[in-house]
């Protein structure tokens, strides 16, 4: 367990970084087998205002827990506990390094290229890439529940 004093901040901490991961486990893999999936059948005439408007109302479901999932991992790293072995929020940490450098390097580009015009190689590449988030938040999941089980009542 974490040092006394950091016993509090840690109870209320890895309840809300279990949340959030497994959070975004569910919504990666309904991006990953229907949302991205579906872009295809939008259609080309009106495909850019459907981009645009899917990346300002993801953003609203995304941007707070994956902030708060980043947040919750830096702590866990810096306030190791001995309930489980200690290079758990480490991996944890590297898988969460992964999904942030795929999200910046790889998707968004596909989705300011999307917003531009439906590009059939371009959507196809989203839904390929993606595959790099979906499992690293799953592993994440795993995780997450792993550190989880033995110090939550």
């Amino acid at each position: 367990m974490p040092p006394p004093k950091a016993k509090i901040m840690y109870d209320l901490i890895l309840p809300v970084h279990l949340a959030s991961t497994l959070a975004m486990v569910g919504v990666i893999w309904f991006v990953q087998l229907v949302h991205y999936p579906l872009m295809q059948r939008v259609g080309a005439e009106h495909f850019s205002e459907y981009e645009l408007e899917h990346q300002r109302r993801t953003t609203w479901v995304v941007a707070p827990l994956m902030l708060t999932e980043a947040a919750t991992t830096l702590y866990l790293v810096l306030t190791p506990s001995t309930a489980y072995n200690s290079t758990v929020p480490w991996v944890a940490a590297a898988l969460l390094a992964l999904v942030w450098a795929s999200t910046f390097l790889l998707q968004v580009p596909c989705h300011e290229r999307l917003a531009k015009g439906y590009d059939r190689r371009i959507a196809q590449t989203l839904v390929r890439t993606n595959w790099v988030r979906t499992v690293a938040w799953s592993l994440r999941g795993g995780l997450a529940i792993t550190m989880a089980i033995p110090v939550l009542p």
